[in-house]
């Protein structure tokens, strides 16, 4: 099993106030599943995907990745998980403005050890050929619509060959054609054997998932296979 998650509860403390955010999340997520995770604003989806992500620990529970406990990890161990495991793919693309399409993707590379030069500018176009951008290698990233920023992230989510790549609200800031081509890129990387985790409020996004796991108010509600799957005119 990839994702094991057993009572996972949050909370944050500040100045002796308790803010509950997760209540007892039990749910498992095996290897090459695209998962949804869906909810309104402030049910607690951001926290969760932070927690699976290794950007942030649980109050109490137990998350088990790939067998291992994560719960007990030091920062330095969770900064290793965080650099080979998973790639993200945020809103707001976040992006290096002034550098090409080809700079950012390899980016994430310049922290993985044991891989030349040469390695990781193959690495880079073959993730930039996967989102459908290859003729815009050595664009700058500021001259590129939304919809291909979404892109570049993609690509540089997937250049580490992650084991998961996490999606937050990845349409969010794209119309409705760009967003549709950015999920459906997704969709075709989970064809490929890639596991997708991706965090929405909206039901239409969420139903290109295969699986929903919905929250409210920090609790697990439903945790349903998709009956009828987006998958529109895949994306060349």
């Amino acid at each position: 099993m990839l994702i094991e998650v057993d009572n996972l509860s949050k909370q944050y403390t500040n100045d002796d106030v308790v803010t509950p955010v997760l209540h007892d999340l039990s749910f498992s997520i095996r290897e090459g599943e695209f998962v949804a995770i869906m909810g309104p604003s402030g049910s607690g989806k951001s926290t969760l995907m932070n927690i699976l992500g290794f950007l942030d620990t649980a109050s109490e529970g137990v998350y088990r990745f790939k067998g291992e406990e994560v719960t007990g990890f030091d920062d330095e161990r969770l900064a290793h998980l965080r650099n080979t495991e998973v790639g993200f793919v945020f809103q707001a693309f976040n992006l290096l403005p002034r550098t090409t399409v080809k700079e950012n993707v390899v980016l994430p590379l310049t922290y993985t050890r044991g891989i030349n030069e040469e390695e990781k500018q193959t690495r880079a176009r073959k993730a930039i050929d996967a989102v459908g951008l290859t003729h815009r290698t050595d664009n700058l990233s500021n001259q590129l619509s939304g919809g291909e920023k979404q892109r570049v992230a993609i690509a540089r989510a997937l250049v580490t060959n992650p084991a998961i790549i996490f999606a937050d609200e990845p349409t969010g800031n794209l119309d409705s054609k760009s967003g549709s081509q950015v999920m459906e890129i997704l969709g075709r990387l989970n064809k490929q054997g890639n596991t997708i985790i991706l965090v929405t409020h909206e039901q239409y996004t969420a139903e290109y998932a295969k699986r929903i796991i919905k929250l409210v108010d920090g609790k697990l509600v439903s945790d349903e296979q998709v009956r009828h799957q987006r998958t529109e005119g895949l994306v060349k």
